[in-house]
């Protein structure tokens, strides 16, 4: 089968792909002349600057999930998902005033080497473990997500084959330039990406308002009614205390506060850039502009996907102008229109964002699992301890495990061609409450050891085992309602916290509490 872009592609959109390609080659070229040891291979020998970190931290905060699934899903439903972002708010306060301080302290590689001085190092080694576990889980569905788009751009459709084609070109790229670049490339490169992607997403917006026969006000007219049931897609807020949904007031002001913290507080995805920092004040500052800074560029998406529903959902409406493409897959929904209604240019910037938002998913992924299977799994398994080691075959074995973890993120990616459900699930839903089955353990861990100076190695692992339980029991619903997966997480991580509390606390000869 040919592939999609000779045909649809101009010169210019050839040329500004390839040129970004390009510098995110020279980028990770760049910046691996700097690696000298583990440390700053790893953590960038703490001196990134902090306004670039949060842009990282942002850049994989919206990834794929976002550029594929908020069009998606407000294409679906409404506004309502934005209420969550109070809960991100809430969560990324708390991890800046009781997290980062904790993990500066600590002075370790990564964030579960507090844990191995907290606890012990099987704790350690059980907590990374888990969290491989977890971002394997999570970024390979990231990764399917971009996949999907990447598929449509090269094939025009969604067939498996080609979804894995797709998904095993993006895993190749974020691996080799991850590989030599190590965190430095990770953050400089989710810079000039999420910066591609927000530009992207305002020029489509600009493009889609063009190419609607309608004002403005006609346009929020047509959305006041144009839901299900006649409902307006432009609602935000929703009080309902149904705990079947996931997008509610209190929703937000609660389960997924739960959510966030683990997300910025116990995965070392994230949490690792906050360790790039000069201090733990700064960290902090990364984490909390990151999340503020995520919310209106969260709402752009999510516009763009209201507006993409008066284009394709109401005909009758657009008139002479309305879409000779029928969309049948909400999955496709945003890069539908990117390939098939941008002007020359333009498209190749989009297909640019999409790279970006792929990338974004998979470098700070590898690179955070590899530093976990390095510093809190190897290292403590082979006798070494958290010395940060800066001979050149620690900065090999570093690299070798980028290589590693990039190929394993890659399968488990392809696995989820294989398992996603679209008949009841949204792309974004699909990639955040995946994450759930190591994020109760792992948070009900943290709290224990920042908050009490009870628990102990056996129980940090059986609080790691429980929490996943949890999750799976309530994923499988046995009861006659349905709880929408954020509730998942204060359950999970409350039975976790008692499990790893019950335990006596022993003398690590670390910090028994923050």
């Amino acid at each position: 089968m040919p592939i999609y872009l000779l045909a649809t592609f101009g010169a210019i959109d050839w040329a500004v792909l390839v040129g970004y390609l390009l510098v995110m080659v020279a980028i990770g070229t760049v910046v691996g002349r700097r690696q000298t040891d583990r440390d700053s291979f790893f953590l960038g020998s703490r001196q990134m600057p902090t306004w670039a970190v949060a842009m990282s931290v942002m850049a994989t905060a919206l990834s794929a999930a976002t550029f594929m699934g908020a069009p998606q899903e407000a294409f679906e439903g409404d506004l309502t998902y934005l209420i969550l972002n109070l809960g991100g708010i809430i969560g990324a306060v708390i991890v800046a005033l009781l997290f980062i301080p904790a993990f500066y302290r600590a002075g370790t590689t990564t964030i579960y080497g507090y844990l191995g001085r907290r606890f012990g190092g099987p704790a350690m080694i059980g907590a990374s473990v888990m969290f491989l576990f977890g971002r394997l889980l999570a970024s390979g569905s990231r990764l399917f997500m971009a996949g999907i788009a990447f598929a449509m751009m090269l094939y025009g459709d969604l067939a498996p084959a080609h979804l894995v084609q797709a998904i095993l070109i993006l895993g190749a790229v974020g691996t080799v330039y991850t590989a030599v670049g190590g965190i430095r490339a990770v953050i400089w490169t989710d810079v000039l990406q999420i910066v591609i992607v927000v530009g992207a997403a305002v020029l489509t917006l600009i493009l889609l308002i063009d190419k609607i026969p309608l004002s403005i006000d006609q346009i929020v007219d047509a959305l006041r009614t144009g839901g299900e049931d006649g409902q307006s897609k432009l609602r935000w807020l929703d009080t309902s205390t149904d705990p079947s949904k996931k997008s509610t007031l209190w929703t937000g002001l609660i389960a997924i506060v739960f959510f966030n913290i683990a997300s910025y507080g116990v995965d070392q995805d994230l949490a690792q850039r906050m360790l790039t920092c000069r201090s733990a004040t700064k960290g902090s500052i990364s984490v909390v502009t990151a999340i503020l800074a995520n919310i209106p560029v969260t709402f752009l998406f999510m516009v763009i996907g209201l507006l993409l529903f008066v284009f394709y959902h109401q005909p009758e409406l657009m008139g002479e102008m309305a879409p000779a493409d029928k969309l049948n897959d909400s999955r496709k929904v945003y890069p539908q229109f990117l390939f098939h209604h941008l002007p020359t240019g333009l498209a190749g910037l989009a297909m640019a964002g999409l790279f970006a938002a792929a990338m974004s998913s998979v470098d700070s992924a590898i690179n955070a699992m590899a530093s976990t299977a390095v510093s809190d799994v190897y290292q403590p398994l082979r006798g070494g301890r958290d010395t940060g080691n800066d001979d050149r075959r620690a900065l090999r074995r570093s690299r070798a495990a980028v290589v590693i973890m990039g190929t394993l993120l890659t399968g488990f990616a392809l696995g989820a061609v294989a398992v996603y459900d679209e008949e009841n699930d949204t792309l974004i839903s699909f990639a955040l409450s995946i994450m759930t089955f190591a994020y109760a353990g792992l948070l009900g861990v943290f709290l224990t050891a920042l908050l009490t100076r009870r628990g102990n190695s056996a129980t940090v692992i059986a609080a790691l085992i429980v929490g996943a339980a949890v999750i799976l029991v309530l994923k499988l619903d046995p009861m006659a309602w349905k709880l929408a997966w954020p509730w998942w997480m204060p359950i999970g991580t409350a039975v976790s916290f008692a499990v790893c509390a019950a335990g006596r606390p022993i003398d690590t000869g670390g910090e028994n509490a923050s």
